[in-house]
Parts: structure tokens; C-alpha cells; sequence
């Protein structure tokens, strides 16, 4: 969730949502993800909405936080009416969400089963760092509901760890990946960032071949992106460090795409690489092809029927805003149907399965046709009626759409 918010329309107190997010409801995917923006420090890179206990100020705490969350979970049975909305996915984002007791985790998800119903086989996934927790933690957390569990590990070398400011020690996350199997987790990821200023290719590589060495069935791997206000940006403008390379991004993007699939992994979107495709992150799936979701927590964005809205920001306003019995939305907007298309293109191209050329705008046929030609779409799939990128169309996959668009 990222730390600032953006401009929008005002949210009513009561959440109601407009007749036309409501109009279809329950025959699209339903998600939640749950956001807790607490960290025991703040990463170097990080611009999510997040608070250490120093920066949290009072008003809000750990300890009741499980209770407020609880709180918007009915708000949010209550803005959706009567709808049948079995949830298909629900996502733990933060923040660590782990900082929290796992008792409370699964609470919120006890909550959210209660006034909804989770599908059977539904994903349940929670975000940790590795550091956070052990394996009483992670048992309670699958005999809580829990079946997935994504860990961060950003990298192998203790150098790199350093410029990112990650508190983790090399050989934990490996180390938490075995301790989630024996806990009885289906699914793990692993987080990678690549390109941190002073990593080198044999670090990228090394950090690679210990995250595939763990035994994850998925990983993510992610190019640094310098975030304007955190402290890696102001340590690159001060000359501390240099600025990352987006010619040393693309050379670590290829290292990766050929260490995961010599590993049996297989790119089902431009970042993110799976064993098969029922390690493929359902909840994410639901964000990137057109589904709705209710995000809970504070500077949570929520999208539903093409009205998307964002909660306040501080923990404290949050909770001050629940506790009052009104919605803790600041602001939100309703999508045009031309918004709506230009995001399904600008995510659904970053997938496996790709883009309908039906669907294309006819202004932008022309450049369909001489992203083609330079090899940056896959031919046979094109000749199926769908645009599917090459290798080099995902390293070029933003300024493509951007054209596309």
C-alpha cells in the first residue's frame, strides 16, 4: 500500500457504494486483502504505508488492531448487501503482518469466513519476514486457515541486505521456507529485488540459486524502484550511492528468467515465476484480470464493479473512523469504461495468457503490428487471436503498453 494517497471524489461516511459497482456483484472473482502497516523498522527502499512504534503516535496499537479490522470486515457485509460472495482469495499484505499474534491473523480471517464464506480450496495467503517467525508460529497459523506464505528475502548477500536496510540474515529464509513445509503450507514464495545499487551479477545469481535451493514453488522477482522520500533515494542524491541501471535491470531480469526455468519454474507474469500452475498466486490473479476486491486497513485500496477507493492513512484516524461506526474511506472514484479498458490492457499483457488483438483499439493496430515485427509478441499465439509476449516484449513490457495505450 503505498504511503500517499491519492486525489478523488469524497466517500460517504456509510460506504455505500454507487448503484453500478453493485450491479454484478458475486459473478465476478471476490477477494480481501487485509492490510497491517506495522514494521520493526522501516526498510531503506520501502514507500508503503507502514509505522514503526515510533512513528504509530497514539490512537492506534497492535493490540487492538485485530478488533478494528474485524470492524470494517462487517461494514463491508453490510455495503455489499445480501450478495453471495464466497471469498476465493484472501491476501495478509503489510507492513509484516506477522509482527501481529497468529491468533489474531486468523481471527480477522475467522471474521471474514463468517460474513461471507470462504470458497472451499479458497487461498489464504499472509506475508512475513523471515525473522518474524518460527515454526509454533507458523503451525497456528496453518491450523488457522492459513495455506500460503510469501517471505522476504530480497537477496543472499549480506551487503546488498545493508543498502536495502533488511533486518534478515542470509540462510533464514531457506531456513523459514522448510519450517512453513513442515508446518503444512501448500504453497511458498519468495521475494527477490534485483539490481540493488552494489549487487553484482554473481550476487544476483547467487541470490537466486538460494531462493530455488529453498524449495519455494513460486518466486517474485522484482527490479529496485527508487521510491522519492525513502532513505535509499536520498542516499543516491547525496552521491552515497549510485542510481540502479536499467541496462544492469534488463541483464538481471534475463539471469533470472533462465536460472527459474533450468529450475522448473515458468513466468505467468512479467515478475512472477511458478512450478506449476496451481502455485500460480490466485489473489493476485484476481487483481490483474478484472475481479473485485475489499481492502481492509488503513490506506487500503479497494476496487468493486469499477469504483475503486482508498482508506485513510494513519492507523489512528483508522480506528478513530471504525470506532465512530462510519466507513474509513477518504476518497474515491468510478472508473470510466475507456479507464477500465486501458487498465485490463496495461495488466492483462503482463500475463501468460496474455491480451485479445479483438480488443484492441483500431489506433493502435499499427503498433500492434510493429511490436510483431520486432519480435516483441509471440507469433503462434498471435495467430490464435492474442497478443502474448516474447521475452524481449517483457523487458520492454512498459513501454509497449504505453504505446499500446
Amino acid at each position: 500500500m503505498p504511503s500517499t494517497l491519492p486525489d478523488g471524489d469524497p466517500a460517504p461516511a456509510s460506504g455505500e457504494l454507487p448503484g453500478s459497482a453493485l450491479r454484478g456483484l458475486g459473478e465476478r472473482p471476490f477477494g480481501f486483502y487485509v492490510h497491517v502497516p506495522f514494521c520493526v523498522t522501516r526498510c531503506g527502499y520501502c514507500d508503503f504505508n507502514t509505522y514503526t512504534a515510533s512513528e504509530l503516535g497514539p490512537g492506534a496499537s497492535h493490540r487492538d488492531y485485530a478488533d478494528t479490522v474485524v470492524e470494517e470486515v462487517r461494514l463491508a457485509r453490510r455495503v455489499l448487501g445480501d450478495a453471495e460472495l464466497p471469498v476465493e482469495t484472501v491476501f495478509f499484505g503489510g507492513g509484516t503482518p506477522t509482527l501481529l499474534p497468529p491468533e489474531d491473523l486468523s481471527r480477522i480471517l475467522a471474521a471474514i469466513d463468517a460474513e461471507f464464506g470462504l470458497r472451499p480450496g479458497a487461498e489464504v495467503t499472509t506475508e512475513a519476514n523471515p525473522e518474524s517467525v518460527d515454526p509454533a508460529y507458523l503451525d497456528k497459523l496453518r491450523q488457522g486457515g492459513f495455506n500460503r506464505v510469501s517471505f522476504g528475502m530480497q537477496s543472499a548477500r549480506e551487503h546488498v541486505l545493508r543498502v536495502l536496510d533488511r533486518t534478515h540474515t542470509p540462510g533464514r529464509p531457506a531456513r523459514a521456507v522448510q519450517e512453513a513445509r513442515a508446518a503444512g503450507f501448500e504453497h511458498v514464495n519468495l521475494d527477490l529485488i534485483y539490481s540493488t545499487p552494489g549487487e553484482s551479477d554473481d550476487d544476483w545469481r547467487a541470490s537466486l540459486a538460494a531462493a530455488i535451493e529453498a524449495g519455494p514453488d513460486h518466486v517474485s522477482a522484482y527490479s529496485l524502484i527508487v521510491e522519492d522520500g525513502t532513505r535509499l533515494a536520498a542516499r543516491i542524491r547525496r552521491g552515497e550511492l549510485p542510481m540502479p541501471d536499467d541496462d544492469v535491470a534488463a541483464d538481471r531480469y534475463l539471469i533470472a528468467e533462465e536460472m527459474l526455468t533450468e529450475a522448473g519454474f515458468s513466468w505467468y507474469e512479467v515478475s512472477n515465476w511458478a512450478t506449476s500452475e496451481q502455485a500460480r498466486c490466485r489473489h493476485n490473479l484476481l487483481y490483474w484480470t478484472g475481479g473485485d476486491w475489499w481492502a481492509a486497513g488503513p490506506g487500503a485500496h479497494s476496487h468493486v464493479g469499477g469504483t475503486r477507493w482508498w482508506n485513510v492513512k494513519h492507523p489512528a484516524a483508522y480506528a478513530q473512523r471504525l470506532a465512530a461506526g462510519t466507513s474509513p474511506a477518504h476518497a474515491r472514484e468510478v472508473l470510466s469504461d475507456t479507464d477500465r479498458a486501458a487498465e485490463r490492457l496495461m495488466l492483462e499483457l503482463r500475463l501468460v495468457s496474455g491480451y485479445p488483438l479483438a480488443e484492441v483499439a483500431p489506433g493502435a493496430r499499427t503498433s500492434v503490428a510493429s511490436a510483431l515485427a520486432r519480435g516483441l509478441l509471440e507469433p503462434e499465439p498471435f495467430r490464435a487471436g492474442r497478443m502474448v509476449l516474447t521475452l524481449k516484449g517483457r523487458l520492454l513490457a512498459d513501454a509497449l503498453i504505453t504505446e499500446l495505450m
